[in-house]
Parts: structure tokens; sequence; C-alpha cells
């Protein structure tokens, strides 16, 4: 669809919507419980194979945005003013996708074969070449505080994935990776630990990637190797590769020259396309330049199965139409019932899946300046427990936030999880993105509290064609936790109860 007819599209939907539906009373003296049936009709609706997966730039987009703008409107929210675009904050994105890539080794002069399936390979423009680059095991890539560990300019980085032994303290892979780039890598190869099966890392990664248009260009050539390949190079080149791992978990590790060159071959097909945040706001009866923000993901993966596959639609019913559900149902609340102080704004993001893309631009282009959003409260795979699940928070540490949470939840009757269990997805939720930005960010509900649950989920329909609609998604928690989402955006938006910090 057009850009033009796709906008017009949208203003169409959103009044017609608003004009449909009278104007709710504001006279009621408590909020109604969301139910699990209305949650279940929004999320049978998004995660239907109409919406094709939600991909970014995709028919199943507009169907999506058209959705969500629809029922804001009725549930009383408007436009951000003065917005270019009403509704929809445009993202500029460039699509790569690999056509072919070649990787040739050489330890102390001589060749040294890996397997095609043990490298992937991804080249930054149409076509790269490169010969000859010395290589450097950087480790974790940076040093206990943060910094960059060696020299890498012009060089081969050969990196690993996961975060171990600093946790949290350190960037997740994506961003140390790019701060090689911008220090001068010519490639950047990311060891496959266990933190992600290799044979789902190929499949992701071989097939399209996603970047903002306005990212800093990463490096030349960038791609993957399996824990079996980097472990065989680094015991040819000397240094093993269990003894590697165990001095790179020093604080204050160097990295590691290796008597090891490479010349690569990349060829690709790019792509600029454009798709939508999707931004709106319910004014407050009593602003004050403060703001509440809720956000979740509307993005999916798509059609992401291969041909011949009986279902090859990615849907996304609990990551993350769920989330959008709730959204729309805390939505409803907030407009219809007393309008709260503050105002509230709505964000639904795209491209969450491809590294919280859409979160970041929003972060670097606000429909509401950042320093007005007193708390942004994210809303991600929230259809995981059942009803009683204690409350965990990703993103706690603030005692006054803490406090408020830690009130309203005891007042819906909600226990709380304090094991900090949850703590270990800070990095993988779009609050992350403003959070940089000094932004307080938080994702609470049940769904991060029983990790035995989410294990099982992130072990089975996660990602794959599988995360369909069904009876057997547990809605009850989900609805608490919406209930809870309401509460929390009152307290929030509350000038007496909530100073605005």
């Amino acid at each position: 669809m057009q850009a033009i007819k796709f906008r017009a599209a949208i203003a169409a939907v959103a009044l017609a919507a608003f004009t449909a539906v009278p104007a709710a009373a504001h006279a009621k003296d408590g909020d109604a419980p969301v139910t699990e049936a209305a949650l279940a009709e929004h999320i049978r609706i998004l995660a239907s194979d109409a919406f094709e997966g939600r991909a970014p730039g995709t028919e199943g987009e507009d169907r999506t945005i058209a959705y969500i703008v629809g029922e804001w409107a009725k549930a009383g929210l408007e436009a951000v003013p003065g917005s270019a675009t009403p509704w929809l904050q445009p993202v500029p994105f460039v699509e790569s996708q690999t056509v072919s890539g070649t990787a040739k080794f050489k330890v102390h002069g001589r060749d040294f074969a890996i397997e095609d399936d043990g490298i992937i390979l991804t080249g930054r423009d149409p076509s790269v070449s490169l010969a000859d680059l010395p290589a450097v095991f950087v480790g974790y890539g940076v040093d206990g505080t943060g910094k960059l560990n060696a020299d890498v300019r012009g060089k081969l980085a050969i990196m690993l994935f996961d975060n171990a032994p600093f946790g949290d303290k350190l960037p997740r892979y994506r961003e140390r990776r790019q701060m090689l780039a911008d220090a001068g890598a010519s490639a950047v190869l990311v060891i496959a630990t266990d933190a992600v099966p290799w044979t789902d890392l190929r499949e992701s990664v071989g097939a399209k990637t996603v970047r903002l248009a306005s990212a800093k260009p990463g490096a030349p050539v960038s791609g993957f190797l399996s824990l079996e390949a980097a472990d065989a190079l680094l015991a040819k080149a000397g240094l093993g590769g269990d003894a590697a791992r165990e001095a790179a978990k020093s604080p204050d590790y160097r990295g590691a020259v290796l008597p090891v060159t490479a010349d690569f071959n990349a060829q690709s097909t790019i792509r600029p396309f454009a798709s939508n945040n999707v931004v709106a706001k319910l004014p407050g009866a009593k602003p004050d330049g403060k703001a509440v923000l809720f956000l979740g993901h509307w993005d999916h993966l798509g059609i992401c199965g291969k041909d011949g596959d009986a279902d090859r639609i990615c849907n996304g019913a609990v990551d993350n139409a769920s989330g959008i559900a709730v959204l729309i149902e805390v939505a409803k609340r907030l407009g219809s019932g007393t309008r709260p102080d503050r105002d509230v704004y709505f964000l639904a993001t795209t491209a969450e899946e491809k590294g919280l893309l859409g979160a970041h631009y929003f972060a670097d282009h606000p429909a509401v300046p950042l320093g007005d959003i007193t708390v942004a409260l994210n809303i991600d795979t929230i259809a995981i427990s059942p009803r009683g699940t204690p409350v965990a928070t990703i993103g706690r540490g603030k005692p006054a936030y803490d406090a408020v949470v830690r009130d309203v939840a005891t007042k819906l009757g909600r226990k709380m999880d304090d094991d900090g269990e949850a703590d270990a997805f800070i990095q993988r939720q779009d609050g992350w993105a403003l959070g940089a930005k000094g932004v307080t960010s938080l994702m609470v509900g049940g769904s991060f509290s029983d990790m035995a649950l989410l294990e099982a989920f992130l072990g089975s329909d996660y990602h794959s064609a599988a995360d369909n609609f069904s009876d057997k998604i547990p809605l009850g928690g989900a609805a608490e936790d919406a209930d809870l989402h309401v509460a929390l955006g009152r307290a929030f938006a509350d000038t007496k109860r909530w100073p605005g910090k």
C-alpha cells in the first residue's frame, strides 16, 4: 500500500472509530476489571493468519496498525498534537540479505578450513572483499568496566556471544559488536556459545537482517562462528577454546593476537523501506508537564517457515499480540474512567524483534520530551502465567518507584517476587532503549516471575509457527496484570500521589 493511501486509511479508521462510539461518561467509582474474553478477542484477531505474522513493512503491518489505531480511537486516545503523520511515527530501515559469502583462513601461514556450516557471513554493502586480515581474539570485546579491551583497527575481531561472567554490567553482543566496528574493526565474528542454539542462529541470521537507516555502519563484514569451528581455529592457533574463554573472564583481559589471517568475500541485497511506531495521547485532566508512557511492540516475525511447511506464519500470539491486547484494554479503562491528572501516552513499537529498533528510534526522536516521562511501563509476552502469580519487576532498584509498584500490587491482593530472576531480561525488552536515555522504565507483572513457565514457553512455542492463539494460552494472569497496569497508570499519573520525579 502506498504511504499516502495508507495514512489516509488510518485517518479514516480513527475517525470512524471515534465517531461510532459515544464519549464515555467519567463518573465511575472504579475501573471495571479486564476480562480474559476481551484479551482473547484482541489476540485472536492480531495473531490470525490474515495479519501474516505482523512483520514490519508488509500488508500485515498495515492491518495491525489499522486495528490498533481503531481500538485506541474508540478508547478516547488522540493522535499526538503537531505530529507530521497523525498516529504514526515513520521509522526508516535498511534490510540486508546475504546472497553469498566465503571465508578463507590461514594459521601460521597455512590454509585452515572451516566447514561452511560452521560460519555465517553478512556484508554491510552489496559487495565486500577483504584480504589478509590479522585476527585477534577479544573475549567479550570489553573489559570489566565496559571499555574496549584490544586494538582492532583493520583487523578481524573474534568475540564471545554471551555476557558471562559480567552479566548485565556489560552491553549485549550487538552493542559490543558495534563498539568494535566503531573502533575500526574490518570484520567481527561472534562465537555462538550455548546461549543460542547454532541451528536457530543459522536460520535467523541467514535470512534477512534489518537496521535503522540512521544507525552507525557496522563492520564491513560480520557474522558468527559455531562453538566447534571457533574451538578448532583457536586450538590450531595454540590458544585453545576452553583456555581462551577462561582467560576472557578476567575483568582486565586485553585480548590475544592470533597467528591467523582471513580473507572474506560477501555479496548482499540491500533494500531501504519504512515501518511505523504508533503513538497516541490521552490528555490529562490536570497536566503538569510530566507524563506516563505505556509501550509494547506490535511486530513479530512474519512468514518465517520454509517452503513446504504446513504452517509458515509466525503469528506471535503471546509475543506480543498479548501485550498489545493489554495496551488496548488499559487505554479503554483510563480513557473511560476518571481522567488521570497527567497526560498518558501509548506507544506500539515496530521491529522489537530486530533488536528493539522501533524503541531506539523513538528514544532518539521522541514524540514527547524524554525528560517529561516520569515512568515508562513496557508490556511484552504477558500471557504466560495463571492468576495468583506474584509480581516481578524488570528495572527495579529505585526505591520510590519500587514502593509505588509494591503498594499498588498489594492493594490488588498481589504478592511481590523479589528474587531478582527477572533482572536477566532487562536488556531484552523495549524499555532498555528508553532506560539508556535516562527514562525510568519498568516491566511489571507475573510472566517474568514464574521462570519455569517462562522458560517452557521460550523453549517451545517462542519465535516459531506454534505461537498461535488457542484456548490453552493462560489469560488469567494477563488479565490480572492488565488490571495492575491500569492501577499503576493511575498512580503514576496522580499529581498528588506521585511527584513526577
